[in-house]
């Protein structure tokens, strides 16, 4: 009875609308289609491509203007900025989309769309990496295909780091996830990975999907000259090397970090907005990893999340502003508060994007200098704390470093009768001032140089989605969002499992602890 109760959950979520917040398949169910489709060249190539797809900030990518189901956009900036003492849901408080404001309150349930979104983002992902990797295991599929041994060996490469990469965003925000490692074909196979595995099962295969991917792709900086968007082995040792951090592995950190600077591949920017600025992309010497957004593509991929950017959506929180230290050019080039405009999620420093739901500018997911601030932290816990300093003081230098773009409102000159009509005028500012973001010093306390690393990473790394999985794995989310006047709970170190899931799988699927 309780197989037949289960089989017909799983059928009913198969024929189930997204208008009823379900899933269209089991999670990790590959199409008929696909299940009996024999691969080409063109259907690899695209299996793979696509896996990308689930990064991007193009909207509806799984359903309609689903709000409540968190399906309009990537839920990481609702679960990992709004969520924090870094962001709030919007510039002027109203009652647009309560189930962010539950997110920013931590009153949300099981039934939130913020979890259930991350969730359907990352598995459908999964699925996608799975089918990819079927294809490409095939000991065929040269000679069915004429795919090249270096193309497939890369794409396996691709493949293998976004499995990770989905499964990292799942492990981190559920803890203990289904495993599913192969396209799901049947019911029964849907039933038996209705289960959840140990978080430490799921981090052994993210590190085992890395090192694999390490192995196959180019040492180079880019995968490939013509498409610098791919995956390269710089962002899968970089994972690599996230994957430690996670794990407190000190000396796996230091060791990855250090490696991926002997390649010589990446350095500090000049400039601190080089990181973001649209103009700049795959001309810069600082971005590891993003998604490459291009505006008036077929299909669409261009960066949606710049729509919610001009309906008012995503504004810092006071205590963000105050953190920065005087004159930080940093501040400015996150958010310019008076114009409302997130320059670091625009990819402007005018305003341009906002509101253009088919904006041409990245998504940044890994970049240098996040990468040398975990390799500050693992010399500090190890007791190196000279070192720790070196680096924090590197990334100082270039803030202090960086000029300031200035954007300024003038009358149009189309209007001069009209004083509402204004237009924005960008020029260069001089340097900061002497003695902005001065050197820290020499310190043998451990502690003092946790303090300087979490007021660095949050200052270099504001509205990038790492301020609430940097709280959380450091332990003082509940301290520090306690005094930021929310109610911290335990159980919000993790999100629920969406409702939905567990309801479908009879409860096989169990739920986190207090939800």
């Amino acid at each position: 009875m309780k197989y037949k109760y289960i089989t017909v959950i799983l059928i009913a979520l198969a024929l189930t609308s997204c208008e009823d917040e379900l899933t269209t398949d089991p999670i990790g169910a590959q199409t008929l289609e696909q299940a009996n489709s024999k691969p080409t060249l063109a259907s690899v190539e695209s299996s793979v491509t696509s896996s990308y797809d689930m990064l991007s900030n193009r909207l509806n990518q799984l359903a309609e203007w689903d709000w409540n189901g968190g399906l309009v956009f990537q839920n990481d900036i609702i679960i990992d900025d709004i969520a924090s003492d870094d962001m709030e849901k919007k510039w002027s408080p109203d009652g647009d989309q309560s189930w962010m404001d539950e997110i920013n309150n931590f009153t949300f349930t099981s039934t939130n769309g913020g979890p259930n979104g991350l969730w359907k983002y990352n598995y459908e992902g999964i699925k996608r990496t799975n089918i990819a990797l079927n294809f490409l295991l095939n000991p065929e599929i040269e000679s069915l295909t004429g795919i090249s041994t270096q193309r497939k060996n890369q794409l396996l490469g691709e493949a293998y780091f976004l499995r990770s990469y989905y499964y990292f965003s799942l492990v981190t925000n559920f803890g203990d996830v289904p495993l599913i490692l192969a396209p799901i074909k049947t019911y029964q196979e849907a039933f038996d990975k209705a289960v959840r595995a140990p978080k430490e099962t799921v981090w052994s295969q993210i590190k085992t999907d890395l090192e694999t991917a390490k192995s196959l792709l180019p040492n180079s900086k880019y995968s490939s000259s013509t498409e610098k968007w791919r995956v390269s082995k710089g962002a899968v040792i970089a994972l690599l090397a996230k994957t430690a951090l996670y794990n407190k592995d000190w000396a796996a950190v230091n060791t990855l970090v250090s490696e991926l600077e002997t390649t010589g591949f990446y350095s500090l920017d000049a400039n601190y907005f080089d990181n973001f600025n649209m103009n700049k992309e795959y001309a810069d010497n600082e971005v590891i990893f993003s998604y490459n957004h291009v505006k008036q593509a077929d299909p669409r991929k261009g960066n949606g999340i710049c729509a919610p950017l001009g309906w008012g959506f995503f504004a810092p929180s006071t205590d963000f502003l105050a953190s920065f230290e005087p004159n930080d050019p940093r501040k400015l080039y996150t958010v310019n508060a008076p114009e409302q405009w997130v320059n670091k999620l625009l990819g402007t420093t005018d305003g341009g994007n906002k509101g253009d739901d088919d904006a041409p500018n990245n998504k940044v997911f890994i970049r240098y200098a996040d990468v040398l601030l975990w390799k500050a932290e693992a010399l500090n816990e190890t007791g190196n704390y000279s070192g720790a300093i070196d680096i924090i003081n590197q990334i100082r230098a270039r803030a202090r470093n960086t000029v300031t773009t200035v954007t300024v409102r003038v009358q149009d000159p189309a209007f001069p009768a009209d004083p509402s009509k204004t237009i924005p005028v960008t020029s260069v500012g001089p340097p900061p001032p002497a003695g902005t973001l001065p050197d820290r010093p020499n310190s043998g306390d451990k502690a003092v140089v946790k303090t300087w690393l979490i007021s660095e990473r949050r200052a270099e790394l504001g509205f990038e989605n790492q301020r609430m999985p940097d709280l959380k794995r450091w332990g003082i989310a509940k301290d520090v969002m306690t005094a930021h006047g929310k109610v911290f709970l335990d159980k919000h170190m993790l999100y629920p499992i969406p409702q939905a899931e567990v309801d479908a799988s009879a409860g096989l699927l169990t739920q986190n602890p207090g939800y």
